[in-house]
């Protein structure tokens, strides 16, 4: 089973080349609770569904050298990877060896650690402090109890270390710290001294920090001081953050005000008209105007009206109702067919009211051929008389 615990970082130390070379406290014996499906996911021992159960971690296995050699060499990770490390993804996880380990007193068994990839240096310089172990055991189902009284349903065993992981936040507490007094015991006095300045002193023993001079070896004070110049840091990141949040909403609108004016302006060109569309439309609202009079002679029409009110007061004055929800289409069309259609005159009632009219010539041709008839037959008429 492969299992994580959690360990703290201190304020660590940088060598010449800009390397981490620390101690940390990076197992601890007790009890450690997990969910029943981290432990028995399989269902084997009836805790798959238990909410927690609490997992012995005697100092047998913590301090049994096997363990604790089993992590010299392996790597030390940013945050824990989704698979164990293996020579496969190894370049792609290590940001640092752990060089040594060694039993301390209160239960912890510390690690020596050499940071060696400046992000993961970085992050712990940013804060990020807390480790996690990586390792993989096997479990031993029964009943225990640990050294407090805490009964305990599984054990583990035969621990095998894989990495050792920077992570925010860890399952052991803050007691388990990288502390910035302690040498790696895995590299030896003279190599120490000589990576973090050539003639195997401490440059600077003293340092100014904030207005203040700090010793660097007294641990409360640096500690003191860092923890106040990273609230200050912290409090300046927010600030900085809030600002260019302010920032970017005030570019957004900003560009989008840019956006409609530009648009607007166009719009404005767009809709400008030129002096042969200004007599066009004159010309347009004249003839609208006056075919209007044509047909409704009658209907008022207010000076405030356009082409469409006019052509609509029309229509509806001459159609009523069958046109009150006509859409200007049609109304353009009912007043376009009104105005080009020829008046019907009613002849018959013409003719009937004035009788037939004779006209120009053809009243006098008429009269003529009338006359002519009467001579042509006057003989007839002669015999017929006597």
């Amino acid at each position: 089973m492969f299992m994580s615990d959690h360990l703290t970082l201190d304020a660590p130390r940088r060598t010449k080349d800009g390397y981490m070379a620390v101690r940390a406290k990076a197992a601890r014996t007790g009890h450690y609770a997990y969910s029943g499906r981290d432990v028995d996911p399989s269902n084997m021992h009836g805790l798959r569904d238990t909410t927690t159960v609490n997992v012995l971690r005697d100092a047998d296995q913590v301090f049994a050298a096997k363990a604790a050699h089993s992590f010299i060499g392996k790597p030390i990770t940013d945050n824990h990877p989704a698979d164990s490390v293996t020579s496969a993804n190894w370049k792609d996880h290590a940001r640092g060896t752990i060089m040594g380990a060694k039993w301390e007193e209160g239960g912890y068994l510390a690690f020596d650690l050499m940071l060696t990839d400046e992000s993961a240096i970085k992050a712990v310089d940013s804060g990020k402090r807390e480790l996690s172990n990586g390792y993989s055991c096997e479990l031993e189902f029964g009943d225990f109890t640990a050294a407090d009284g805490t009964k305990c349903l599984a054990r583990q065993a035969n621990i095998v270390g894989n990495h050792i992981a920077l992570v925010d936040k860890g399952r052991a507490g803050p007691e388990c710290r990288i502390v910035d007094a302690a040498a790696c015991d895995a590299i030896s006095p003279t190599t120490l001294q000589s990576i973090f300045t050539d003639s195997g002193e401490r440059t600077m023993k003293k340092l100014t920090i904030d207005g203040l001079l700090v010793d660097l070896a007294d641990a409360e004070a640096v500690t003191a001081v860092v923890a106040k110049l990273q609230g200050a840091a912290a409090a300046a990141i927010t600030a900085k953050d809030t600002a260019e949040a302010a920032l970017a909403t005030t570019t957004t609108l900003s560009a989008t005000k840019d956006a409609e004016i530009a648009t607007l302006k166009q719009q404005v060109s767009d809709a400008k008209l030129t002096p042969q569309q200004l007599r066009d439309a004159g010309k347009a609202y004249a003839l609208t105007l006056d075919t209007a009079k044509k047909l409704a002679p009658s209907l008022s029409l207010a000076d405030t009206m356009d082409e469409a009110a006019i052509k609509k007061a029309v229509v509806s004055a001459k159609l009523g109702d069958v046109a009150k929800d006509w859409t200007d289409a049609q109304v353009d069309v009912s007043f376009a067919t009104m105005a080009t259609a020829t008046p019907v005159t009613d002849s018959v009632r013409t003719v009937m009211t004035n009788g037939i009219v004779q006209i120009g010539d053809a009243s006098a041709r008429e009269t003529s051929s009338l006359a002519k008839a009467n001579d042509h037959n006057a003989w007839r008429n002669a015999s017929a008389a006597a």
